[in-house]
């Protein structure tokens, strides 16, 4: 897998066999300024093209003859009696399968003997390309690997399948689970333990779970908060492969079952997701989507008689950004928020709810993405479209003050663009019916 990810990106820089490619892994992190490490996880770009998950490494890739070189720190005795086993550079060969491997401070001495004509580094590297006196470059290898990254490979595909499969699971053992007087934080435990328990011991971020008024917050991570009957729950909380993420939302009673409003607001959302969904195939665009799920989500207000007006001008009005402020989904993969959304030169969309959309993009086969509609009830975007003429007389203001209270609803699932149509990773109930009958 890593050495077709490595072919592709190299194909790109094609016409300058005389330059390199530079990537530097990550390191280990520290608290502030103590000796508290955090998980090491490591830079998304280097664990694409090597798979290494080991800090302090470094490699160099030829545009011309295609050698991955493996730059290896030189460890004292020290790190092994801290840290465990250090690997000789035969071992890093025949586990990673580089063509070279060389120490850090043989870099230098390297450089002398390939002497390139440019090295391709990512912004912020350069200074210490330069300081080995070679000209670096900035503006190439960044969009080049985010090309690289949109279509997965099968291995890629594979790896998020797995991930998907164990958050699937922990979703499902966390929705059987709630009950009123549960704490939001003993749930996301609950989750946490379900991943591990299936080696999965990375999250790929740090997980929402969100009762009651919590549930409007989009990146809520209180989780301290004691549920009650009547209110909604939101988990939005993944799972880590090999790097590679699930990122899967459910929203669902504290209680047994729905109660009427959460009913209709609840499908409403619902709607909007597997219009949306339908729409995934090869040749449409990801604003148009959004779009789509927003037309649902107004036209089920009105509905429900919380907004009034026609579709076309309750869109023409934003009103739908009142009440679903966020993007429809993101691309997804070694990052829960993947690169590739906006391609050099796409502009982003300066409308409400438009400008938070993290991909722009024309669906091709081999993209991986989320497709997460909402509907929340925020009073800091509702109160003052309250004293804006243009959109209070489109508003049942009374009604909708009344609902201050209610949280939002947000469902999420993760999926494949294939030649005609889609694959959805996610398994999680998410019709009423489905949901009650779980609870």
């Amino acid at each position: 897998m890593y050495q077709q990810h490595r072919r592709r990106l190299i194909e790109l820089f094609q016409d300058n066999p005389d330059h390199l490619l530079y990537l530097k892994g990550g390191s280990v992190a520290n608290r502030y300024q103590t000796d508290y490490e955090y998980p090491f996880r490591q830079e998304s770009n280097f664990l694409y093209l090597t798979g290494i998950d080991e800090p302090d490494m470094a490699a160099f890739f030829h545009c011309g003859s295609g050698d991955f070189t493996l730059v290896i720190p030189r460890r004292t005795a020290q790190f092994a009696v801290w840290m465990g086993y250090i690997r000789t550079p035969k071992e890093y060969r025949n586990r990673y399968e580089p063509d070279h491997v060389i120490y850090d401070d043989e870099v230098s001495d390297w450089l002398k003997k390939n002497h390139p004509k440019k090295i391709h580094c990512l912004p912020g590297i350069e200074s210490h390309i330069e300081s080995l006196g070679y000209p670096a470059e900035t503006g190439h290898l960044q969009d080049a690997l985010a090309y690289c990254r949109v279509i997965k490979s099968e291995g890629e595909i594979d790896h998020l399948k797995k991930a998907a499969t164990v958050a699937n699971k922990a979703h499902i053992e966390v929705m059987k689970a709630v009950k009123p007087g549960a704490f939001e934080y003993e749930m996301k435990a609950l989750f946490e333990y379900q991943t591990v328990r299936n080696g999965l011991v990375h999250a790929p971020y740090s997980g929402i779970f969100a009762s009651g008024t919590g549930s409007a917050i989009l990146h809520y991570t209180d989780n301290q908060k004691q549920m009650h009957d009547g209110e909604l729950f939101l988990v939005d909380a993944g799972s880590e492969y090999r790097g590679y993420a699930a990122d899967i939302t459910r929203t669902y009673p504290v209680g047994k079952t729905f109660s009427p409003l959460q009913a209709d607001l609840y499908d409403i959302v619902l709607d909007a997701q597997n219009i949306t969904l339908n729409m995934i195939r090869p040749g449409n665009k990801m604003e148009d989507l959004h779009l789509t799920a927003a037309q649902r989500i107004v036209s089920g207000l009105r509905d429900c008689g919380l907004v009034s007006g026609s579709t076309e001008e309750l869109m023409d009005a934003n009103i739908f950004a009142l009440f679903f402020p966020h993007g429809l989904g993101h691309f997804l993969g070694l990052d829960t928020h993947d690169v590739g959304g906006y391609p050099k030169g796409t502009e982003v969309i300066d409308r409400p709810g438009l400008r938070f959309l993290r991909a722009r993009r024309t669906f091709e086969p081999g993209m991986v993405l989320t497709i997460e509609p909402g509907l929340y009830i925020i009073p800091a975007l509702l109160e003052p479209a309250f004293n804006d003429d243009s959109k209070a007389a489109m508003l049942n203001t009374e009604r909708i003050s009344e609902l201050f209270g209610f949280g939002g609803i947000r469902i999420e699932d993760n999926v494949i663009v294939r030649e005609n149509g889609m694959e959805n990773l996610t398994t999680v109930p998410k019709t009423r019916q489905e949901i009650e009958h779980l609870r």
